[in-house]
């Protein structure tokens, strides 16, 4: 049974380096800067331990007695991709699509690495045992896999080998009977303060000479010498759940990684000093399209909370049933419907890995596309629920508060309401909204959302590269092929070209 709420708290309280505004912080589960959102983690895993979404979220694997969660199972046809879906969905519904990096997200890239073993066979370390019994202890014990596969922005016209110095991305330093020692960093490790085990690996392509950074291991966030240095904590600067809704219980915090010569056991590796096995881990495999199944259902699930915003806020202004504002909220539905067809289309386009009764993913083609899709419509979608607020959004009262002082409570009260919509109800929806819209929370999740799959320059080549353009190039030459000079308007249609 996977574990509880408490479990997982209990778990965090083991010393690990996080470090805020200076301060090396004790215990993450209490400071004000980490404790609600490691509550909301929390309450992911006992939606998984028991209650009524447990046969959703969970999954008793043929020949087994242990129910585990179902992002860390291999599905092999399209109805378990479609209760996959059923699970991710439930969970991003839990914190409203905004914790991007909940467990199930590198659960489900786990299980797509065992989908296709053979790519961590390289010809001087076989990582396929090791990544065997990593799929199992993550699966057994419920762990909650955080990542940095991004190297550090110093230099990127240079490889990782011709940066200025050798160990500002994470390398081999040392080489020992029982494991290696490695030296460097890692950007972006969102979640990462809240998970159990860090892997840590590149999924950008690495040149040749760069074999001594062609790596990719697993350790527990508390392997001395691990330091997790925090960007600034919207939770901490929160005033109350009633002021800031969202950022109080779900900033999920983004954190640089050092490696500080730690050392990794041999079996907590899974490539080693092999650039190709160390790249096509992440697309070799489909450990990426089931990133994007779980990110594309998040996202779905993110527009139908902002989608309700908006329908809330018209409302609110008495302006819904105005004929511009119901074409503003027909155009947000219209986006939303477009990003869940997407994930039923990916879904019903699946590809299987090694013929009948093998693994199954989503259509890689239709993933690519997606990663496209989201970052660009994401902006947009704020655009339109800024243009609905309007200037509600800005008077606002400093806090909920305000409504209790006997000098101030009447005048807010007074002016700061609707038609049909009291002042704390108002100010209430209008504070959801200045989170999700305008607050510094709301500006990184922007700025997520367009980079959450990698920068366009490399999203849009690959929507090229599996986009199967020489079936769409062969089908419009057919066209071309079709006729000839010299044939009159007169002429047969001729045959129609087909892919």
């Amino acid at each position: 049974m996977p574990r509880t709420g408490q479990d997982y708290l209990a778990s965090l309280r083991d010393g690990r380096a996080v470090w805020l505004d200076g301060e090396l912080v004790k215990d993450i589960t209490e400071h004000h800067a980490f404790r609600n959102t490691a509550r909301s983690i929390a309450d992911l895993y006992d939606l998984a331990a028991d209650g009524p979404a447990r046969d959703v979220l969970t999954v008793q694997p043929e020949g087994t007695e242990q129910r585990i969660l179902r992002a860390y199972h291999v599905p092999r046809t399209h109805s378990e991709l479609v209760e996959r879906r059923a699970a991710f969905k439930t969970w991003s519904e839990a914190s409203y699509g905004f914790l991007g990096r909940s467990p199930d997200y590198m659960a489900t890239g786990i299980a797509g690495f065992v989908s296709a073993p053979e790519v961590f066979a390289g010809a001087e370390f076989d990582g396929r045992d090791n990544l065997a019994a990593y799929h199992r202890r993550m699966t057994e014990g419920s762990l909650y896999q955080a990542f940095t596969i991004t190297n550090p922005q110093i230099d990127r016209t240079k490889s990782a080998s011709e940066q200025e110095e050798d160990d500002l991305y994470v390398r081999v330093v040392k080489e020992r009977d029982d494991g290696i020692v490695v030296r460097g960093a890692k950007m972006i490790g969102t979640a990462a303060v809240f998970g159990d085990e860090i892997i840590v690996g590149t999924i950008e392509p690495l040149a040749p000479q760069d074999v001594d950074y062609a790596l990719c291991f697993s350790v527990p966030i508390d392997t001395p010498g691990l330091k997790f240095i925090s960007r600034t904590s919207y939770e901490a600067g929160a005033r109350s759940v009633f002021d800031n809704p969202l950022s109080s219980r779900f900033d999920e915090n983004d954190a640089l990684l050092v490696c500080d010569d730690v050392f990794v056991p041999w079996e907590n590796v899974l490539t080693y000093r092999n650039v190709d096995a160390t790249f096509q881990m992440w697309w070799g495999t489909p450990a990426y399209t089931n990133f994007v199944h779980q990110a594309s259902v998040r996202y779905w699930t993110k527009l139908e909370f902002l989608t309700g915003l908006a329908i809330l806020l018209a409302k609110s202004n008495n302006t819904y049933h105005l004929p511009p504002v119901q074409m503003q909220l027909g155009r947000l539905i219209g986006w939303l419907n477009i990003a869940k067809s997407m994930v039923l289309a990916a879904e019903t386009e699946y590809e299987q890995i090694g013929g009948a009764g093998g693994p199954v993913h989503i259509s890689r083609e239709i993933a690519s596309a997606h990663r496209a899709m989201a970052g660009d419509l994401y902006p947009k979608v704020l655009a339109e629920l800024k243009m609905l607020a309007g200037g509600g959004l800005i008077q606002l009262p400093a806090s909920g508060y305000d409504l209790d002082h006997p000098e101030l409570g009447r005048l807010v009260a007074k002016y700061v309401r609707s038609p049909g919509t009291p002042a704390e109800q108002r100010i209430k929806l209008l504070k959801l909204a200045w989170d999700a819209l305008g607050s510094e929370f709301a500006s990184r999740h922007e700025q997520y959302e367009r980079f959450y799959h990698g920068a366009p320059h490399v999203y849009l080549p690959g929507i090229l590269r599996d986009g199967r353009p020489d079936l769409l190039e062969a089908f419009t030459q057919s066209c071309l092929d079709g006729y000839e000079l010299g044939e009159g308007p007169g002429a047969g249609a001729g045959s129609h070209g087909g892919r």
